[in-house]
């Protein structure tokens, strides 16, 4: 059984990209064994994906002992092939020393990383302005394999966890919000608001998740909202996700893990590119964005959102509607 190692520690948008990739190759080369080295933050994720057979986990906060004892695990097993997916100095030394037949980087590898390499792969026909993913996907052709998704990412024991605060409300599931990011200027003050239009206008119940606390400076009916701000683990964020009815996010990690399990996704946008950040794939039926005026944040009002946000989701229904008609 052929054996490949990727090496992409961090961050989670970039992590969920990287399992879409190895999940295209396990789906097109079933005979290839994938093993992944992760930060331990990040690891919960990988090991739950279906793609992955094999973690190894990097403790970042140990600095070069963690390093080092992360590769003394990783050179016990040689592999056919190493490769780097992030593209960094501390990634390009992982590929240094891990035991491979082929390493392969990124075009676009930093900080000397590309020293490392045997060889890299080529940028996607639209080169450097293509999706990110886009990217990474050239990285299916190293084994044979078209650099193109297979289908949406699956995870185990997703029914493993009871999330009772997700039923339903009047036989509708939740709209489960991100309100957080990472980087300021793709933060977005309006989900307070568009929380209340969400409840008050449209009947609906809405749960906020993420891994930094955030108060919402609304108070609604009993049983119309949850803040799991600060509450919210890797662990359970796939299967929290699975019993939304729409998410909706800034530009983050989770809203690229809710596309990548082709839910229905809309991710709010300012000064990135949705063009190459967007909720992948950009076609499907379920991803949509929002892109805040000129880039601005704080130009996108949340009454414009929940307007556009029923647009969207009456489209889909119709959508849905004609091709149930066509089925039948």
């Amino acid at each position: 059984m052929p054996e490949m190692l990727i090496i992409k520690p961090s961050a989670l948008r970039d992590i969920v990209h990287g399992l879409q990739v190895a999940a295209s190759i396990k789906a097109q080369k079933p005979e290839w064994r994938i093993s992944w080295i992760v930060r331990d933050i990040f690891t919960p994720l990988v090991r739950a994906s279906t793609a992955v057979d094999q973690v190894f986990v990097f403790q970042r906060h140990e600095g070069a002992r963690g390093f080092l004892r992360t590769m003394r695990e990783v050179r016990k097993r040689e592999f056919d092939l190493v490769c780097d997916f992030q593209g960094l100095l501390r990634t390009g030394l992982m590929t240094k020393w891990a035991r491979g037949r082929r390493k392969i980087g990124r075009p676009d590898a930093r900080e000397g990383a590309g020293f490392f390499y045997d060889e890299k792969i080529k940028l996607p026909p639209e080169g450097a302005s293509a999706h990110v993913l886009e990217g990474l996907l050239q990285f299916c052709a190293v084994v044979g394999a078209e650099p193109r998704l297979t289908g949406p990412l699956h995870f185990r024991d997703l029914e493993r966890l009871h999330l009772g605060f997700m039923d339903p409300r009047k036989g509708q599931r939740p709209i489960l919000i991100f309100p957080d990011s990472g980087e300021s200027n793709k933060k977005w003050n309006g989900y307070s608001e568009l929380t209340a239009l969400l409840i008050r206008e449209a009947g609906r119940k809405v749960v906020w998740a993420g891994s930094n606390y955030l108060p919402c400076r609304e108070s609604f009916p009993e049983g119309t909202f949850v803040n799991l701000t600060g509450n919210t683990s890797l662990t359970s964020l796939p299967a929290l996700l699975t019993k939304a009815d729409w998410v909706i996010s800034n530009d983050s990690g989770p809203m690229h893990l809710s596309a990548a399990m082709g839910l229905k996704t809309i991710g709010l946008f300012g000064p990135t590119d949705p063009r190459q950040y967007g909720p992948y794939p950009l076609r499907s039926p379920t991803n949509y964005t929002i892109q805040a005026p000129v880039g601005e944040m704080a130009l996108l009002s949340a009454k414009e959102t929940f307007y556009l946000f029923n647009r969207i989701e009456a489209s889909l229904h119709k959508a849905q509607a004609r091709a149930a008609l066509v089925q039948g």
